[in-house]
Order: C-alpha cells, then sequence, then structure tokens
C-alpha cells in the first residue's frame, strides 16, 4: 500500500486531523500533538483520545505519525535546557502513545559548540532514559535527518548511526528521510545512479529496515547548500525523477510518505495530486 499525506492542522482540536487530511487525498498524516512552539500544554483528555481515534478510523486514515516541537534540544549542554527538553520530549512520547500513533519524528539536536561527538552522546543518552520511562510503549522514535546548517546534528548517515549506536534498546528507533535535507546535505536523488548511491550508502551505515517515514519536498536551494528550504513538488532543484523512483521503489511499500511543503491544504493537495500522477499501476521499477 502507498501512503501519501501531508502535516496537517490541528487547529480547533486534534480530532480535526484526520478530516482535513482525507479533504485533501491523504491516507496518512502528520500532526503536531501540541502548539510546536510553546514548553506547556494541557493534557490530553479522554474525550481528544476518543474522538481522534474515530476520526482516524472513519477518514480512512491508515497511519498517523507526529513531530515534535521545535523548542526540544536533545543535545544541548546547558543542563536547564537540556532538563526541559527531556520532560518536553517525554510529554510528546505520552500524548503520541495515547492517541495511538506509529512514530514521533524529532531532529535531533544542536550541539551548540560543544562538538559533535558530545551532541551525539547527549543525544543518545537523553534517548536511552526515556526508552527506559518506557519501557513498553508501541511508539517509535523516528530521527529525522537534517540539512546540515549551523551546529545541527544528524545530516550524515554516520551521525544518525552514531546515535543509534549508543542507544540501548534500538527496536525502538527509526529513521525519517527528509529529502530536501538529505539533497541540501550532499546526498544526491536526481538521477537513478545518485539515487541508487544513497539508499546503498543509507543501507551500508544505517539499514534500510530502519527507515520509517519519509518527508516529501522538494528543495529551494542547490544540491549541497546546506540550507533548509523545502519547495513544492517540481517545482525545487531535485525535480520530478526523484519522486516517482520514491514512488515506485517497493522497497518502501507501506512507509508513510508525508508532505512539508509551502503553502496551503490547497497547495498540499496539488502536490499530491501530482505524485499520485506518478505512482506507475504496474509498480517495480526501482528497487
Amino acid at each position: 500500500m502507498i501512503l501519501l499525506g501531508a502535516h496537517v492542522s490541528i487547529a480547533g482540536g486534534i480530532w480535526k486531523a484526520p478530516k482535513r487530511g482525507s479533504a485533501i487525498g491523504c491516507n496518512t498524516i502528520q500532526i503536531f500533538t501540541k502548539n510546536q512552539m510553546q514548553w506547556q500544554t494541557r493534557p490530553l483528555t479522554e474525550d481528544d483520545i476518543q474522538k481522534f481515534k474515530a476520526e482516524t478510523e472513519n477518514c480512512g486514515i491508515a497511519s498517523v505519525i507526529a513531530h515534535d516541537s521545535y523548542l526540544i534540544n536533545l543535545a544541548t549542554s546547558d543542563p536547564d535546557n537540556a532538563k526541559k527538553s527531556l520532560n518536553a520530549f517525554e510529554t510528546e512520547m505520552v500524548r503520541a502513545q495515547q492517541l495511538g500513533i506509529d512514530g514521533l519524528v524529532f531532529h535531533p539536536g544542536s550541539h551548540l559548540g560543544t562538538g559533535i561527538d558530545q551532541g551525539i552522546r547527549k543525544i543518545a543518552d537523553s534517548l536511552n532514559v526515556l526508552i527506559d520511562k518506557h519501557p513498553d510503549d508501541h511508539l517509535k522514535l523516528l530521527l529525522e535527518n537534517t540539512a546540515g546548517q549551523g551546529s545541527n546534528l544528524g545530516h550524515t548517515f554516520e551521525q544518525l548511526a552514531g546515535i543509534i549506536d549508543k542507544v540501548e534498546d534500538q527496536s525502538r528507533l527509526g529513521i525519517c528521510f527528509d529529502t530536501a535535507h538529505a539533497f541540501a546535505s550532499g546526498y544526491g536523488l536526481r538521477d537513478a545512479s545518485e539515487y541508487a548511491e544513497t539508499f546503498e550508502k543509507f543501507n551500508r551505515i544505517i539499514g534500510i529496515n530502519k527507515l520509517s517515514a519519509f518527508h516529501l519536498n522538494d528543495s529551494k536551494k542547490p544540491f549541497g547548500s546546506k540550507i533548509d528550504r523545502h519547495e513544492n513538488i517540481g517545482d525545487g532543484k531535485i525535480g520530478i525523477e526523484a519522486f516517482e523512483r520514491l514512488l515506485n521503489d517497493r522497497r518502501f511499500e507501506n512507509i508513510p510518505m508525508i508532505l512539508e511543503t509551502p503553502g496551503t491544504e490547497n497547495d498540499f493537495k496539488r502536490n499530491l495530486d501530482l505524485l499520485k500522477s506518478l505512482i506507475v499501476k504496474s509498480r517495480g521499477k526501482n528497487g
């Protein structure tokens, strides 16, 4: 099954997100479970949870993933920010688990000058603490590859693998592969050769079995720029061919593919319609 969707709003109530997704043609969605720019939030009520689950089923949404708050930095060495980030991430985990969400996507974090090795160790230590506190959760924690701006970690497959290797229960971890971030950080996707090389590297360094979600975004900035600027599908520097290959790659069946392109829900629909037109009915042309 091809799972295609978009990041949709929870404005007016978290249970409204599935219907918004369904209205634009999604069978998978990504949401924030709370305001992504605030540390604190009210707990979910039982009514919130049950209405969300019912709407998810009623709207034919086969899979939901969440994205954590942009404030969280699991790589920080600042004690106050580290405590706030750990507590906020645990809140995100609890909310996602309550809602029956499949995966929680998060940016690994920024070392802010303390160095790559120390940053990776801090992230892994934080994940070990959080997983130990919630050993029975079904929720997967999905590290998102980054574009490589500033001191952000996770822009190389080696850095992502370094984090995973230091986590004790690696079965709880996966990767969310963002196409724009990969392209900006220097992983090619534009033609068959680049595409094959990128996923061969991913498989060798991390393992293709760890790939649990995609963010489908074209890139406004050129290859290797290390600048994170999403663009609508086909309007950026990556081009249509990469997305056609992804959609027809049998290795990625049943993996949520989520748009985070600019614009409104109408723009999401236009992008989704374009992506659906690229699906080859016979499939199997790649992978």
